[in-house]
């Protein structure tokens, strides 16, 4: 008899094992964090008000190292890396060996080490970690990567994610009626050529987003994309510089918001990172509810980061100027511009004790403080919503339905156009120091001439 209670003991083990604990018993989730762009070689300070946050999920969002190899601006020689006449790339991909070191490397730093100590990590990736910068589907170290990546995050042996194309992922958290379903895309792996307008998931993540989207309702549904999904901010940067966004391929991003809509899912928000600094953004013109995109960018990368403290203002005052019709901006956030250039890290927290539940979303400071952020309720995002409000939300937040790419040109490029004038101005006045010292040349010596 003692060897039957055994055995059946033992069944049960191996059946707890294999199918993880029913949904009902998952624990509560109430608190995730997450972040981008951490250079392993750069100092991470961070850390603390991360753990400090106490997630219990923290997420990776991309550039989680930076694997490639940056080489120096050179302007002149054989290999010129920028100007009219630059014949050689600026960043190069590194060995698999340079990899492996970089994310063990990035695995031992004592915060994040801390963190895995009790929070569950989970990730995607952007172009650093993938392997190239700005890549996409041409590159031929993909394969190799996915795998350094997945080991970095501790994916197990048999995961679905080490044999398909790509690491896209979904995991559902928390327990029914409670759930959280965290939907990571990779875009990278199939995503075509810059100013292609062609795709970034590619046909088979296509297929499964669909579906994941269509399955079970959740109370709350995060979508990770590593580049920007709401902002069309490049549409009012370039010429001078652009960046990777969504909104580079607007057939894709049409089709994105077309699958959330057609899903009838209500809770749905994005996070994203990639630009190096902390915004968040919202389209009311897609669903019957407003869509937010949280970015965070970066745990060590960031825009004020790489001029002298005196010019930080300078920037915020470009950021403040800069047209962006999706970013959120009220009085939660600590800058006029409702941006954030230093390091920063995303925060989820819900109050599901709350009537309605409460979902608050914020970007946070190295202390752990809140420098823009939105406090919603899960009544606000629910699809159903949609036939009664939709045109009452999208009159009371109009410029949250205008792209910037539809703005006039004197608005959408006025940042160009500042910095073209300021470089004329600059010109001219050394021409005018150069003129000024010519004729005193002139006049001296004519004098001395005379004398």
């Amino acid at each position: 008899m003692v060897w039957k209670w055994w055995w059946m003991l033992t069944v049960t083990a191996i059946g707890v094992v294999a199918w993880g604990v029913p949904s009902e018993q998952q624990p509560l989730v109430t608190r995730i964090a997450f972040g981008s762009c951490a250079n392993q070689s750069a100092p991470q300070p961070i850390w603390n008000a991360i753990i400090s946050f106490d997630p219990q999920v923290f997420i990776w969002l991309g550039d989680n190292i930076y694997g490639d190899i940056r080489r120096p601006f050179k302007l002149f020689g054989k290999e010129r890396t920028i100007g009219p006449w630059k014949n050689a790339p600026r960043f190069v991909p590194s060995t698999e060996q340079e990899m492996k070191s970089r994310y063990e490397k990035a695995k031992s730093n004592p915060g994040y080490s801390r963190l895995r100590e009790n929070t569950k990590v989970i990730g995607t990736w952007d172009d650093h970690d993938y392997g190239l910068n700005d890549a996409g589907k041409e590159f031929s170290g993909k394969i190799t990567n996915q795998r350094l990546l997945l080991d970095f995050l501790d994916e197990p042996e048999h995961s679905p994610r080490r044999k398909q194309d790509g690491v896209y992922a979904s995991y559902t958290l928390g327990p029914m009626g409670r759930q959280i379903k965290v939907i990571l895309l990779d875009t990278r792996y199939h995503r075509d050529p810059l100013r292609s307008d062609g795709t970034i998931l590619g046909r088979s993540q296509w297929e499964w987003l669909e579906k994941e989207l269509n399955d079970s309702p959740t109370a709350v549904t995060i979508i990770g994309s590593s580049i920007q999904v709401i902002s069309n901010l490049s549409a009012t940067t370039g010429p001078l510089f652009y960046m990777e966004s969504w909104g580079r391929f607007p057939k894709e991003r049409d089709r994105l918001f077309k699958l959330i809509a057609d899903s009838k899912r209500d809770g749905v928000f994005f996070i994203s990172g990639d630009v190096h600094f902390g915004e968040i953004t919202r389209y009311d013109c897609a669903t019957g509810y407003p869509l937010y995109d949280v970015t965070s960018s970066g745990i060590t990368q960031a825009v004020e980061k790489v001029v002298p403290p005196p010019l930080h203002f300078f920037v915020r005052f470009l950021a403040w100027l800069t047209p962006n019709t999706m970013r959120v901006t009220d009085q939660n956030c600590r800058y006029r511009s409702c941006t954030y250039g230093m390091s920063n890290f995303g925060a989820v927290e819900i109050d599901w004790d709350a009537t309605p539940v409460t979902l608050k979303i914020q970007v946070r400071d190295i202390n752990g403080n809140p420098v823009t952020g939105v406090t919603t309720s899960l009544s606000e995002l629910q699809a159903r919503n949609s036939t009664s409000s939709t045109t009452k939300k999208a009159r009371e937040h109009h410029r949250h339905c205008t792209l910037e790419s539809t703005l006039p040109w004197i608005v959408r490029y006025r940042l160009a156009i500042l910095a073209y004038c300021a470089a004329a101005t600059f010109v001219l006045a050394l021409i005018g120091v150069i003129w000024a010292g010519i004729l005193a040349c002139r006049r001296c010596a004519h004098k001395r001439k005379c004398d």
